[in-house]
């Protein structure tokens, strides 16, 4: 793994994705006493960074295996992202999605014509009905986090925003599966001289917080996060990265989020969904550590179900 591995990825996905604008408030830059910028994934093709770890997956495919189907289990974004990459590709999409899933997700999933394989509402259950269709198709399976080449299509959000933000002090991105902030460590790594990336994740669903102390992968017994979208836990291949790369992780309670994100919402007159809030949660909670740097934050998604809003 190296810088030119990277910089290849992001030349190979380019057609398949938008290069997302990096926004900034000054109203937001004087609240909290810092200079930020926002890179929003929000307006990424189907409004998630998903879309870039989907592309580079399906796109390392060979003709055979592309031919045989994907496979995939996510509770939303990225059984988004493996449709609309998998139907730009001509590949046949099989999304697990647990039968809670939100409505506004399985329409997405719909509209880019992937297939639907509803199940109970659990991380195994999701892994039972994926390796199914794996065996029955001969399907590829497409991890949403925990797999070298979505990790690296991640990481081409933060290589794009430190082509415009060179000399930035931190990255802020949300934490979950944790195939964002891996990708986002490794672009910082190779593209910066000394710029820190921090995670922010909420209390309900803190796992990656208790790893990096534990030094092994740790799981959340609950799961009563507005964040839908960090719910889950790291993987074999995304934590060492997140261990050697990852400054810290910050945690964040529920109404934090809410208010960042409303924050947002009115501010900056963009719409980002729970999980996007978090990391600038984390920042509003700690202004001190923060105060006179140089701030990316990676807002990673808008998709939102507006009829159902947390404020």
């Amino acid at each position: 793994m190296n810088k030119e591995t990277l910089i290849e990825v992001h030349n190979r996905i380019k057609p398949f994705i938008h290069k997302t604008p990096v926004l900034s408030s000054s109203l937001i830059n004087e609240m909290v006493g810092a200079d930020i910028v926002f890179k929003c994934e929000n307006f990424q093709k189907m409004g998630a960074f998903k879309m870039r770890g989907a592309a580079n997956a399906i796109l390392s495919l060979s003709k055979e295996e592309r031919q045989r189907g994907v496979v995939t289990h996510s509770s939303g974004n990225f059984a988004q992202a493996v449709s609309l990459a998998a139907q730009k590709l001509n590949v046949k999409a099989y999304i697990v999605m647990p039968e809670n899933a939100p409505q506004v997700k399985k329409d997405g999933v719909k509209t880019y014509q992937g297939e639907i394989i509803e199940c109970e509402s659990t991380p195994q259950a999701r892994e039972a009905t994926a390796n199914r269709i794996k065996e029955e198709k001969g399907a590829s399976f497409l991890h949403p986090s925990n797999q070298d080449e979505v990790i690296y299509g991640n990481s081409t959000a933060a290589m794009e925003l430190l082509d415009e933000h060179p000399n930035l002090d931190v990255i802020l991105t949300p934490v979950g599966g944790g195939g964002l902030i891996a990708g986002t460590a490794l672009a910082a790594h190779y593209f910066s001289d000394n710029c820190k990336v921090i995670g922010g994740e909420p209390m309900e669903a803190d796992d990656a917080y208790r790893s990096l102390f534990s030094g092994k992968i740790e799981t959340n017994n609950s799961f009563h996060t507005v964040a839908d979208g960090l719910r889950t836990h790291l993987g074999d291949r995304n934590f060492p990265i997140i261990q050697k790369y990852v400054d810290k992780i910050i945690r964040v309670e529920e109404d934090e989020i809410i208010n960042a994100m409303q924050l947002i919402w009115e501010r900056m007159k963009i719409i980002i969904e729970p999980s996007c809030a978090v990391p600038f949660a984390a920042l509003l909670k700690n202004k001190q550590e923060f105060k006179n740097k140089k701030i990316g934050i990676i807002l990673s998604g808008g998709n939102v179900d507006v009829k159902n809003l947390p404020f």
